[in-house]
């Protein structure tokens, strides 16, 4: 198994070739994980069948190989991948071709060829004859390439192309977008002859190593009865390089916004089931993708509310930053399959759980273990978007998933701040009002201290079920005092603890913590030292003031009655 690693694309790989009942293994298999110092560093896989009946077979498929990639490293890459390898291939096949002619001991010689170039997030495939490039995503098994036979029947093993057959191969090219986890094989026709793509997804389906696969497809092929050599070369693609902005730009421009669709209609093949939320910028659904037979949620974008070019841009903001952070704390964002989307939403995995939101809204109270608890792990979440250089701008207990097995997601990312991205246009710029730090409203455009004062909204929020400084009404002008304490809401919890929150809500940024994780540190340390004061029965002045002051009046009645008797 060879390990490599280009651009940030990491693959693993490995091929067997086996005589099998041949005299002679006229199959050459090679793969290539880019060339250090050379412009070209993309990873270039091949195999080539010698064509049986024709002189110097075995000479045609390594000459071809090797030719191919020599000449692709060779030539300049601004030409395009299609490109360099055409012309790579070209050049095998002429020299190919003219050896055939002028030399009698290897008149006719020729292969079939088939090659996969990854560079960046795509697979393009070059091949001609009938050996064979496969992908197998997400459980599926997909062929990419076509073979090129005379006919069926007792003529199904005999080419109608082939590197050498003509002055000019006629060669297909494919492009393929690549996901993580993908795994690609190439192979002759000893392999795929006698094994169908049934068995080769149940053998590519073991997830063995990519060199214990391609012997198990080998010695499978070979006990169902193979008279041909076998060569299998099995890649898997371990980590994808992020889609860049000019990337995502344009594969979102491309798709249109549409109305917005209603439970149990299909799109896509995804299957639209429960309707999650129906809020004002965007409508979401639990879904199935019937391709995959997994539960997944779909984004769409309500196309009354703001500008288009808006949407996309947060529909391109969602994209990048999950390319780029990858993190237990933080929602992911699906790809879907190049050719399969039609119109603009995005998709993410089904998380089992509820919102901050449904939790704060049920009893019992959260208390003080469990809400430390989640506050950390909010901070840690928040934190590594920070790090990141990415501000979230709408953290509040709706963008918060709590999970069934006690984790925690972060999500909603289509208005954060993402650097190297143009920012929303100044009508544009989001929050919800409420949890906006008081410097957003003088036009700010959010920071790590206004992520920190929403977190701390958040975590007050959590608490309380209400607001430290009221309900702010959107496009309002509030005015900040002094946080209303949390013991007016929650008399069991702290001093401590409504210290620690205070300080990230201080009207002035200087004032608030340094950084999200200082205020984890806090809250962590506190609820290590620190117990929850115990509850108090309240006076009755602040249980029952109108009683209060009845009995007080009483009181001083009876007492100016009696002084009044014993006078």
């Amino acid at each position: 198994m060879t390990i490599g690693s280009q651009r940030n694309l990491q693959v693993r790989v490995g091929f067997v070739s086996e005589t099998g009942k041949r005299a002679a293994n006229e199959d050459y298999v090679a793969a290539c994980l880019g060339q250090t110092g050379a412009f070209n560093r993309d990873i270039v896989a091949a195999v080539a069948d010698g064509v049986g009946g024709h002189k110097g077979g075995r000479e045609a498929a390594e000459l071809t190989v090797r030719c191919f990639f020599d000449a692709y490293y060779s030539l300049p890459e601004t030409l395009g991948v299609r490109r360099i390898a055409s012309r790579a291939l070209e050049a095998a096949n002429s020299w190919i071709y003219q050896q055939g002619r002028v030399d009698s001991r290897l008149s006719g010689m020729s292969c079939a060829f088939s090659s996969m170039i990854l560079s960046r997030r795509t697979c393009h495939v070059i091949h001609i004859g009938d050996t064979r490039a496969y992908r197998l995503s997400e459980g599926r098994l997909e062929r990419l390439t076509k073979d090129h036979v005379a006919g069926r029947g007792d003529l199904a093993h005999l080419l109608n192309r082939a590197i050498g057959f003509e002055d000019f191969a006629r060669v297909d090219y494919a492009a393929v977008g690549l996901r993580q986890h993908d795994r690609l094989l190439l192979c002759s026709d000893g392999v795929h002859g006698v094994l169908g793509d049934d068995r080769l997804q149940v053998l590519l389906d073991e997830r063995a190593s990519p060199e214990e696969t391609a012997r198990a497809l080998v010695d499978a092929a070979l006990a169902a009865g193979s008279n041909d050599n076998m060569t299998a070369l099995v890649l898997d693609v371990v980590d994808l390089p992020p889609a860049d902005r000019d990337e995502l730009t344009h594969a979102i421009e491309t798709l249109p916004i549409l109305e917005l669709p209603s439970s149990g209609d299909t799109i896509d093949d995804f299957v639209l089931d429960e309707m999650l939320s129906d809020g004002r910028y965007s409508r979401l659904f639990v879904a199935i993708d019937k391709r995959q037979n997994r539960k997944l949620v779909l984004k769409f974008p309500h196309p009354r509310v703001a500008s288009e070019g808006s949407y996309r841009l947060a529909f391109v903001r969602e994209a990048w930053v999950a390319a780029r952070v990858r993190s237990l704390w933080i929602g992911e964002i699906i790809e879907v399959p190049a050719g399969r989307q039609t119109r603009l939403y995005s998709v993410m995995p089904f998380y089992e759980g509820e919102t901050l939101e449904q939790r704060l809204n049920r009893s019992p109270q959260i208390s003080l273990t469990e809400g430390i608890g989640i506050a950390t792990k909010l901070a840690r979440a928040v934190a590594t978007l920070h790090r990141a250089g990415i501000i979230h701008r709408d953290i509040k207990p709706d963008n918060v998933i709590l999970l069934t097995a006690g984790g925690l997601r972060l999500v909603d990312l289509g208005v954060a701040r993402v650097p190297l991205l143009e920012d929303f246009p100044a009508q544009d710029i989001p929050g919800t009002a409420s949890y906006m730090a008081p410097e957003l409203f003088n036009g700010r455009t959010g920071d790590e201290y206004s992520d920190l004062y929403a977190l701390g909204v958040t975590v007050y929020r959590m608490f309380t079920a209400a607001y430290p400084y009221g309900e702010i009404e959107p496009f309002s002008r509030p005015r900040f005092g002094k946080p209303v304490s949390l013991s007016r809401y929650r008399p069991d919890l702290p001093a401590w603890l409504d210290a620690v929150i205070g300080k990230a809500l201080h009207v002035d940024p200087t004032q608030r913590f340094g950084d999200v994780i200082e205020f984890a540190h806090e809250l962590e340390n506190g609820a290590m030292w620190a117990k929850p004061a115990v509850a108090k029965r309240q006076a009755l002045y602040d249980r029952n003031p109108l009683m209060f002051w009845k009995l007080l009046s009483a009181s001083l009645i009876i007492l100016v009655a009696i002084l009044l008797a014993w006078r």
